[in-house]
C-alpha cells in the first residue's frame, strides 16, 4: 500500500488568520457583553477596556486607576485618616465593608464583572469562537 501526503502550503498562514480572528472575537464580545456589569456612574471605566484592549492579544486591560478598586469591590480607606479619600502618596488599607455600587446606568452593575460575564455568556462566546476558528466547541 503507498500513501502519498500533501500539505497545503497555506494550511499554517489560514489557521493562525483563523485564530487570530477568532481570539478578536472573543476580547471583542467579552467587552461588550461586561459592560451591563460594569459599575457606571460616568462610564468611564467600561470606556478604559476598550481604550486600554488590544483587541486579540487575549488580555482584557482597563486603564482606569480605580478599576482593581472597583472590580474586588472591597472599601479601601486611608491609613491615617480612615477616609475613603486619601491624600497623593497615603497608603490604603483594605476593609471587608462590600462596595455600594450605583446601578442607575447599569441594573446589574456589581463586583467581579468579567465573573458574572462568563457565567452568562461564557458559552455562547465559545461557541461563536469554535465557529470562527473552523472547530466545534465541547
Amino acid at each position: 500500500m503507498e500513501v502519498d501526503l500533501a500539505w497545503k502550503n497555506t494550511f499554517g498562514r489560514d489557521s493562525t488568520m483563523k485564530f487570530d480572528t477568532a481570539q478578536k472575537f472573543i476580547d471583542s464580545e467579552c467587552i461588550r457583553k461586561m459592560v451591563r456589569y460594569t459599575p457606571a456612574r460616568n462610564l468611564i471605566l467600561s470606556k478604559s477596556a476598550v481604550l486600554g484592549t488590544k483587541i486579540g492579544s487575549g488580555k482584557i486591560v482597563y486603564n482606569s486607576p480605580y478599576a482593581r478598586y472597583q472590580y474586588y469591590g472591597k472599601l479601601m480607606v486611608s491609613s491615617i485618616t480612615g477616609s475613603a479619600w486619601a491624600k497623593r502618596g497615603e497608603k490604603k488599607i483594605l476593609t471587608n465593608k462590600d462596595l455600594q455600587y450605583s446601578t442607575s446606568r447599569h441594573p446589574q452593575a456589581q463586583r467581579l464583572w468579567f465573573e458574572v460575564m462568563k457565567k452568562q455568556h461564557g458559552a455562547a462566546i465559545l461557541r461563536g469562537a469554535a465557529r470562527i476558528a473552523g472547530g466545534k466547541n465541547r
